[in-house]
């Protein structure tokens, strides 16, 4: 079915229909060697593809975690990408020192926005230059936070809790200082890529939400959990939860384009 005209300009205007949140195991000590390679060699090699390079964070909460976000216009535009990224010369150059930081790589959802104007609004970022990877992001005053919340979801009820979570979640954060930045589905479409395995199985609904600070985040979660408003908005959604809500604290990386400037 037709998307109405509104709902299709709502959609194009977000980056990546098609969007990976991939979670990296590293072995220990080795998150800032992955970091500074990814940096400086692997942003502009995988956009370069055809793929979008949406953010990279250090978890705050796992000190051998890699969290990064990469998106797609499709299915198909995906499998092209990365067939070219990864067959291409700059994987073949880097992949054995990439791969040497690493335990584990295939923790990976594959994602579509909840709603149309859903998707991640990256218009007007600019991310600092290849030769600023491992420096300070000069567009951060700011300690800034990331939050991903992952909602494992019962079957069926992926509809009600992101039409529940629209209308009564997102206003309640806004209105203690989280910016939503995008709100997401699982994308059930085949793995166009079958060299790189996704989670199959999965049903969730995931929110990414900034801060401007460690400080805002604890302020706001703190409000939050004495409000009423929002102890009903857990209650009404407990039941279509299949297990607990998985919580990712994440820093934006110095030249994660999700990042400060999209926050502050």
């Amino acid at each position: 079915m037709d998307l109405p005209l509104n709902a299709k300009s709502e959609l194009a205007a977000c980056a990546s229909p098609v969007v990976e949140l991939r979670q990296y195991t590293l072995k220990s000590g080795q998150r800032d060697t992955l970091i500074d390679l990814f940096d400086s060699k692997f942003i502009e090699g995988q956009e370069d593809a055809g793929m979008t390079i949406i953010g990279q964070f250090r978890d705050l909460d796992r000190p051998d975690m890699f969290v990064w976000l990469r998106g797609f216009d499709d299915m198909e535009t995906r499998k092209d990408a990365l067939t070219a990224f990864y067959g291409g010369p700059v994987w073949a150059e880097h992949r054995d020192a990439a791969n040497a930081t690493m335990i584990d790589s295939d923790d990976v959802l594959l994602l579509k926005p909840a709603w149309p104007s859903a998707g991640f609004d990256l218009s007007g970022l600019q991310r600092p230059a290849a030769a600023e990877a491992g420096k300070p992001n000069p567009q951060s005053a700011l300690d800034t936070l990331v939050e991903i919340s992952i909602h494992h979801l019962r079957p069926g009820t992926e509809t009600g809790f992101a039409g529940h979570f629209r209308t009564e979640a997102a206003p309640q954060l806004a209105a203690n200082g989280a910016r939503l930045l995008g709100a997401f589905m699982t994308e059930r479409a085949e793995n166009t890529f079958s060299r790189l395995p996704v989670r199959t199985g999965e049903n969730v609904f995931l929110s990414v939400t900034g801060f401007e600070s460690e400080d805002a985040h604890a302020q706001c979660q703190t409000t939050l959990a004495a409000s009423l408003g929002w102890q009903a908005f857990q209650r009404a959604v407990e039941p279509r939860l299949s297990k607990p809500t998985d919580v990712l604290r994440l820093s934006p990386t110095g030249r994660s384009l999700l990042g400060t400037s999209a926050i502050a």
